[in-house]
């Protein structure tokens, strides 16, 4: 059950990704996998640079950094994923986010490029059963010889294990 639920999530997000007028989407790198986010969530795009560390943050929280007096939490997502360590070089960037009406960033391993994506392009994540965690995959996009995993960044970004947004009980 559990199961059929995820894949009629993660089919739903694709169906409503596919059903925008643009499937444009910010190509990014983690480690050797390559990753898309909307291109409509992305602000900008920095070098990575001096990060204010905040003690107690959980350690995929880097620090902060004060963007033209707007104080933006910096996550960094090969230590969110998992994915080993993390190495900072000329090729790491910061991708300033606005998700949920809050700025925000994450480091990456380098971004590749913009592209677009028909519907026929993009495909629901495959299920992987309660084993991996597939709750912020849209799916996944195909350009050429390339898979491309499609993450739902603002879903990500705002659920309660990233801890960047209060939530509020109603």
């Amino acid at each position: 059950m559990f199961q059929e639920q995820m894949d009629g999530k993660n089919t739903e997000s694709i169906a409503s990704a596919a059903g925008r007028t643009m499937n444009e989407f910010l190509t990014f790198r983690l480690g050797s996998e390559e990753y898309g986010i909307e291109i409509l969530k992305v602000q900008e795009i920095r070098g990575y640079d001096a990060i204010t560390q905040i003690a107690n943050a959980p350690d995929f929280i880097k620090g902060v950094v004060n963007l033209r007096g707007i104080i933006v939490p910096i996550a960094d997502m090969r230590i969110k994923f998992r994915l080993g360590k993390a190495d900072y070089d000329q090729f790491t960037v910061v991708i300033i986010l606005n998700v949920a009406g809050r700025v925000m960033g994450i480091v990456v391993d380098g971004v590749s490029d913009v592209i677009t994506l028909e519907a026929e392009q993009m495909r629901p994540t495959p299920g992987m059963g309660s084993v991996i965690d597939t709750e912020y995959i849209m799916g996944l996009g195909t350009v050429d010889e390339r898979m491309l995993i499609l993450i739902d960044i603002e879903k990500l970004m705002v659920s309660s294990n990233m801890g960047l947004i209060e939530h509020s009980i109603n």
